[in-house]
């Protein structure tokens, strides 16, 4: 949307008056400032939603100065991917970026709101996260452009989705196991919240399928795409009555959670046990093996979702709404041939 389209049409000062405050207290409340009781703010607020209120940019043009980068969390390093392919395209563009964690909470999620309605960002990139419908709304009404980047679930029409064949990603991995003669293949799953998560699954059993194994359900064990749960996960399928030759781990992290648990049951990898992983990140290439993963262009998704949002806050619709961009297969030296 253009900038001008979005231009306050109501002052502080009104806002003010119609809450019956004074004018420094809607002030602090569009700032942010902590020194207001809780029910003035929240009437402030709701006068500030319901008029659509958005504090005036300070750089002047018909650009979108600033963006809002939103994690449910920040402490992976597949997040850092993300953000260095944002900061770059940002950063090119004059465009300055806010990266905030959400962490699931309603509340955080709404105190993120008021912070971004105070700094008048332009725009809002969401990573593997779900925004409630009312915070979507009013970023509609905000007129606040939106892109998603891996949705959590399905998003509305009228979000445009940066993501990566996720599904091609884990047929690749099981179908390599599958070639270099594996048939008990272990799968510790992500998330079944995301759609990344289920998709990786869903190619993991296409490959099984598409190769005359059986699907067997007790090789599929839950994680959550950080370290323990790989380890956990691990652990589980080894205490198996007959368990896996080979895992697939749906996350890097989750992989190198595997490897540990392997190493400390004495189990080597890939003579005892072949190990794949999903990401790519920057760590696994100096693991020990290096691990054979599923590259996803993290840092692209990143740089694709930065230029859509770009477009979108100058009113210019997105050169596609929906993009996967592709994943593959890199083989290094966690995997290896079936040998008993």
């Amino acid at each position: 949307m253009a900038r001008e389209s979005i231009r306050n049409k109501v002052t502080i000062t009104e806002i003010a008056r119609e809450a019956g405050v004074s004018v420094p207290t809607v002030s602090r409340v569009v700032n942010g400032r902590s020194d207001v009781s809780p029910e003035t703010r929240a009437r402030v607020e709701d006068l500030l939603r319901h008029h659509g209120y958005r504090r005036k940019p300070s750089a002047p043009g018909d650009r979108a100065a600033l963006i809002d980068l939103v994690f449910n969390d920040l402490d992976s390093p597949w997040a850092v991917e993300i953000i260095r392919g944002v900061e770059e395209v940002a950063h090119a563009a004059g465009v300055g970026t806010v990266v905030s964690a959400i962490h699931g909470a309603s509340g955080s999620a709404r105190q993120w709101m008021t912070n971004l309605r105070a700094r008048a960002s332009d725009g809002v990139i969401l990573v593997t996260s779900v925004l409630e419908p009312r915070l979507h709304e009013e970023l509609r009404r905000l007129g606040v452009p939106l892109v998603v980047v891996d949705p959590a679930g399905s998003p509305s029409l009228e979000v445009p989705t940066v993501g990566a064949t996720n599904w091609a990603g884990g047929m690749s991995a099981t179908e390599h196991l599958l070639g270099l003669g594996h048939r008990r293949i272990g799968f510790i799953a992500g998330p079944p919240r995301l759609m990344c998560s289920r998709a990786r699954l869903d190619g993991y059993r296409a490959a099984l399928e598409g190769a005359g194994v059986g699907v067997d359900d007790a090789l599929i064990v839950p994680g959550d795409f950080y370290h323990a749960s790989g380890f956990e996960g691990c652990n589980t399928l080894l205490d198996l009555a007959e368990p896996p030759t080979a895992l697939f781990a749906a996350s890097d992290q989750m992989a190198l959670g595997a490897i540990e648990a392997l190493r400390r049951r004495g189990l080597r990898v890939p003579e005892d046990m072949s190990v794949v992983g999903f990401d790519d990140l920057p760590e696994v290439r100096w693991s020990a093996p290096p691990l054979t993963t599923v590259r996803q262009p993290l840092a692209d998704m990143g740089k694709l979702a930065t230029r859509t949002v770009l477009r979108l806050a100058l009113g210019e619709d997105p050169a596609s709404p929906r993009v996967e961009l592709a994943t593959e297969l890199v083989v290094r030296a966690s995997t290896a041939a079936r040998t008993v």
